[in-house]
């Protein structure tokens, strides 16, 4: 019956997506491409100066995308420092440096790590003026990169990509906030609050009492979840029943982590003039999303232990409501998309369950990856891939007519090279310098050996990949790891974005040319092979070395 159960909640997955893919994905290009203003943003344009007609070069688009981000750096981390004055505070009191930096990087960048408990942390002001306003516009960045780089492909002989302010300010009016009314209401029927209450002391069964919090819920669920956010209204994250109170509001908040993401190559096609290009590209990340979800439900199903057995499954830090399947559907879906909300522990499944969200963003999360950062990830993918494919029969290599020259592989390599640098160094630096380590291993890790290296393995790639999700036996409230984490959020989400709007410059400038008898098809199960193959070689087998310490070394024990 549970399998039953499964297929049945991945063909509704499934389905809705395919009905969303075309008229989403058209939707999408038709907001990037038209030359109208709504009269609201035209409003906005005047207010902060820009004029919606002109272009950018993409150092200046670079230029708006880091300006915002790092004014948004800034007012996060001062609300959060001034929570005190500020108006429906509880009574908290301000955020301590460290942890403001932290949470400041995090939501900036789209990663909502968490090293606090929200609800004893935060008040309403920074929950909604601060956090859930970057869930929208983080999100909206994102999107904005990677309408760039398309454009890049679809241009000939340009030197510019677009304009940065009218990407963001459409980005967010005409996608995420519509869609996020309506999902908040769909959420406030399904019984997720939405109240301004603070903390209400109700008495217990046995007598005593307990403080329960209210807060306003759903309006920020849903922009977590549909911008690939993650970060929880409650520390519990999406296994509080008052952020996910039902099955189906689960299974919903699976279709709002997804819906963009595999809508976007859809946009890819439409603004390139190939659809096939778009159907190419989504059956890569199709590909890879249900082999995971294969692959994790079956280690979790099978658990080895003697517990599991008894229990019919690992159900260790799963929610008896969820079970198994709907746990490990939303481990997989969030973990691939750079959301990293949970509604099961990821640190209490199997060691080489608990392997398996680790790999989904070790690929790069580009399977579908987060709004905006998975699409422009994976055509980063296919210009490596069409290289490689260049080498192996001797011609210069081409895509969608733009030749694949020394300088676009370079910043090719360099965007792919960033993340492992991340990810290895922060953990390495962890163990290798005295003080440090002794505090790790004394203050942050509750589960030494193997398993403690896969904690701090783990927070490192979901800081550098901007997804935000952790295993939960680490302490990371700490100078060292608010730091570390804070700063490999940064450069990960940074970094790579400067060598994307390079990439999408050069390919601009260039000319397109026409396709010979020689060209590698890009619309075709052979690239499709070869992209998937590019996919594991270049990203998740980097990993490897260090995987045999943790997970794998843990779980062939």
């Amino acid at each position: 019956m549970d399998v039953l159960f499964a297929l049945l909640q991945v063909a509704t997955l499934a389905l809705i997506l395919a009905l969303l893919y075309r008229p989403l994905g058209e939707y999408m290009a038709r907001i990037y491409t038209s030359k109208n203003d709504l009269k609201i943003e035209r409003v906005f344009y005047r207010l902060v100066g820009v004029d919606s007609s002109s272009e950018q070069t993409w150092q200046a688009y670079l230029r708006g995308v880091l300006w915002f981000s790092g004014v948004g750096l800034i007012f996060v981390y001062l609300l959060q420092r001034f929570q005190t004055v500020l108006p429906y505070s509880l009574g908290l009191p301000a955020v301590p440096e460290g942890l403001s930096f932290n949470t400041a990087a995090s939501f900036v960048t789209n990663t909502n790590w968490q090293s606090y408990s929200p609800e004893v942390t935060v008040g309403y002001t920074v929950q909604i003026a601060g956090l859930a306003v970057q869930n929208f516009v983080s999100a909206a960045v994102g999107i904005a990169v990677a309408i760039a780089l398309v454009r890049g492909f679809s241009r000939r002989r340009s030197g510019t990509i677009g304009n940065f302010w009218v990407d963001l300010t459409r980005g967010t009016l005409r996608l995420l906030l519509p869609i996020s009314v309506i999902g908040a209401i769909i959420l406030i029927a399904g019984g997720v609050i939405q109240n301004f209450n603070g903390f209400t002391e109700i008495s217990t069964l046995t007598g005593g009492t307990q403080s329960l919090p209210g807060g306003p819920t759903a309006s920020q669920e849903v922009i977590k979840h549909l911008g690939t956010n993650g970060g929880g209204f409650f520390n519990a994250n999406s296994s509080h029943p008052f952020e996910d109170p039902t099955a189906w509001t689960s299974l919903m908040f699976s279709v709002l982590m997804l819906m963009i993401p595999f809508s976007l190559p859809r946009t890819f096609g439409r603004m390139v003039g190939d659809k096939r290009q778009g159907y190419a590209i989504l059956s890569v990340m199709a590909t890879f999303y249900i082999a995971s979800v294969a692959i994790l439900s079956a280690l979790e199903r099978v658990g080895a232990g003697t517990a599991p057995a008894l229990a019919g499954g690992a159900m260790e830090g799963k929610e008896q409501r969820f079970g198994i399947f709907a746990s490990t559907l939303f481990g997989t879906t969030s973990t691939l998309t750079s959301t990293g909300a949970v509604n099961s522990m990821h640190d209490s499944y199997t060691a080489l369950g608990g392997m398996m969200p680790m790999l989904n963003m070790m690929l790069g999360e580009v399977a579908p990856g987060g709004v905006g950062s998975g699409l422009y990830g994976m055509l980063i993918l296919a210009v490596i891939a069409v290289f490689v494919a260049g080498l192996l029969v001797g011609r210069t290599p081409e895509y969608l007519g733009k030749k694949i020259r020394p300088r676009e592989i370079k910043l090719a390599s360099l965007y792919i090279l960033i993340m492992p640098t991340l990810v290895l160094v922060g953990t390495a630096l962890s163990f290798a310098i005295p003080g440090i380590r002794e505090d790790v291993v004394s203050t942050s890790i509750w589960n030494p050996g193997n398993h403690g290296l896969s904690e701090v393995l783990y927070a490192f790639t979901s800081a550098a990949n901007n997804n935000g999700s952790a295993f939960a036996g680490l302490t990371a409230n700490t100078p060292w790891l608010n730091t570390a984490l804070g700063l490999a959020m940064l450069f990960g989400r940074f970094i790579p974005i400067v060598f994307v709007l390079a990439l999408a410059g050069s390919l601009a400038a260039q000319d397109k040319v026409p396709a010979t008898a020689g060209t590698l098809p890009t619309h075709r199960p052979l690239f499709v092979g070869l992209l998937i193959g590019v996919t594991v070689i270049v990203t998740a087998l980097t990993f490897f070395p260090v995987l045999t310490l943790g997970p794998l070394a843990e779980g062939l024990l």
